[in-house]
């Protein structure tokens, strides 16, 4: 079954929390201390999902105004239910954003532009909305290195199923890596263009609060995990405790790492 591929859609908002949601509420707020955007700036959240990014931004950043800019129907009504009427959430897509030119000062986007189909319109759509002088950034996880809680899953995939090797974030997506994020800014016309590291530790309570989110069915490894008969799919369960049995007592931690990149928008012509 391994060689059905995999699904990088995100369609329902419960499964991507139990997977991810949970960790990506915690490097938010890494990103938005990195960016010290002052107060009183017009944000644009592009991809804004279940509002992870949108809710630190929120209570952190002091706002004058804030859209998120979400496809998934379902992903965008958990967002508007979480946060109300603090924000406007519009249905979008990244390469098409529905706002007027220069329509903010600050084009964010979390976890979003390694799935994105067309990035170069994606980066000139940011550019497009945002006013000139304004900061376009972005932060996407490590999945070659320091995202472990994804990549001891397809390292144990892969050691099983070697097709498998071919699926692994880290290999699908080459620019979830500093260089390749500064290249794509730097392309994109942005100027003073900087990279950095977000670092945070996952901890899980036993194997089964790492294992059970991966089924799913939702995102690249669920969806893979459901494609698998139970046979398979046990040898795999067993692969990974055992590859993560590394300390005494129930409890474990991995590291779950991100890059992220920002980018000044030069003046108009």
């Amino acid at each position: 079954m391994s060689d059905l591929p995999v699904s990088d859609r995100w369609l329902l908002g419960s499964p991507y929390e139990r997977y991810i949601g949970r960790w990506s509420r915690r490097v938010a707020p890494l990103f938005a201390q990195w960016l010290e955007v002052p107060p009183g700036a017009r944000w644009v959240d592009v991809g804004c999902g279940t509002g992870a990014l949108s809710a630190v931004l929120l209570d952190r950043c002091a706002p004058a105004s804030l859209v998120g800019i979400e496809p998934s129907d379902g992903f965008r009504q958990l967002a508007v239910q979480h946060l109300g009427d603090r924000a406007r959430f519009l249905a979008g897509h990244a390469a098409a954003l529905p706002l007027d030119d220069g329509a903010c000062d600050v084009v964010v986007s979390g976890l979003v532009l390694n799935f994105v189909p067309d990035l170069p319109a994606a980066l000139a759509e940011m550019r497009r909305v945002a006013a000139p002088g304004g900061t376009i950034a972005a932060y996407v996880w490590d999945y070659a290195g320091r995202m472990a809680v994804i990549k001891a899953f397809w390292d144990a995939a892969a050691a099983l199923d070697p097709a498998a090797a071919a699926l692994h974030e880290g290999v699908r997506f080459p620019l979830c890596r500093p260089a390749a994020l500064q290249q794509a800014f730097e392309a994109a016309g942005l100027t003073q263009v900087r990279t950095a590291a977000l670092d945070l530790t996952a901890s899980f309570v036993d194997f089964e609060d790492y294992w059970q989110p991966f089924l799913g069915g939702q995102g690249p490894a669920p969806s893979y995990v459901a494609t698998l008969p139970e046979d398979r799919r046990a040898a795999l369960r067993g692969a990974l405790a055992s590859s993560l049995a590394q300390a005494p007592g129930p409890g474990f931690s991995l590291g779950a790492g991100a890059w992220a990149v920002r980018g000044t928008c030069p003046g108009r012509p």
